[in-house]
This record gives structure tokens, C-alpha cells and sequence, in this order.
């Protein structure tokens, strides 16, 4: 179904505020239902404005901006802080994918193994030796 015009929700609340219809009247004038009078009646009692309105769409988040605040002075702290100590400290329950996507939301990236080091490309362990065998053998 098609969005009514900017004119005609104005022509549509013209009518509301002259008050000498009833609201079904108005719908039957205008070709549109009851419920559209009431929804233009109320938005404009609302928000004072007539057009379109952005929906938010999906869920809503878990972590606040807030804690990606804190999130962000954490790791400022103690930069190999992992993803269950994070959660552990902001006392949120929420699964590590959610404190991993707020990680990339703040553009932050880390690669740690078990040894809570930094890991290195085997593939690229593997040629530096293979170079530095080849320029000790010469």
C-alpha cells in the first residue's frame, strides 16, 4: 500500500481541527480509513509534524553506549584482556559474540591464542625462515 501525501494528511488534519465533521466522515471524504484520520490526528498531536516516520528496525542492543565505554577503558588497561574477562567485568549476561561484535562496532581487533599472545601467520613464519635459511646458506 501506497504512503499518503504530505497534501493530503494536511488537507486530512485541516478538516480535524475545523471540527465540523466526525472523524468516520472525514475518512469517507478523503477515501481513507478511520484508523488513518486518527493515526494523522495523533501524530500531529505528538510530534507536531505530518511527515514520514523512521522506524528502527531489528533488535535492540545489549550493550549500551555506555558500556562500550567501558569496554574501550578495559582494554586501555590491560590491552590482553579477553572477551569472557570483559563480559565477567560489566556484569552483562549476554554470549561472546555479543561483546566480539561490540569490539568491531569500535573498529578494535586482536587476534590472541591460547597463551594469550599475539598469533603470527604459519604461512608467513614459514616463508621468513625459508629466507633467512637461503641468506645464512649464501
Amino acid at each position: 500500500m501506497k504512503p499518503l501525501s504530505l497534501d493530503l494528511k494536511e488537507r486530512i488534519l485541516a478538516a480535524i481541527q475545523e471540527g465540523k465533521e466526525s472523524m468516520p466522515k472525514i475518512a469517507v471524504r478523503f477515501a481513507v480509513s478511520h484508523k488513518m484520520v486518527q493515526k494523522i490526528k495523533y501524530q500531529w498531536r505528538d510530534t507536531g509534524t505530518l511527515q514520514p516516520q523512521t522506524q528502527k528496525v531489528g533488535r535492540k542492543r545489549i550493550l549500551t553506549d555506555k558500556h562500550g565505554e567501558r569496554i574501550r577503558h578495559l582494554i586501555s588497561e590491560n590491552p590482553s584482556v579477553t572477551l569472557e574477562q570483559i563480559r565477567s567485568k560489566l556484569k552483562v549476561n549476554c554470549c561472546l559474540t555479543t561483546i566480539w561484535l561490540e569490539l568491531q562496532r569500535q573498529r578494535q581487533t586482536f587476534k590472541k591464542n591460547s597463551e594469550r599472545q599475539r598469533t603470527a601467520s604459519s604461512r608467513r613464519g614459514g616463508m621468513s625462515k625459508k629466507l633467512e635459511e637461503k641468506a645464512t646458506s649464501t
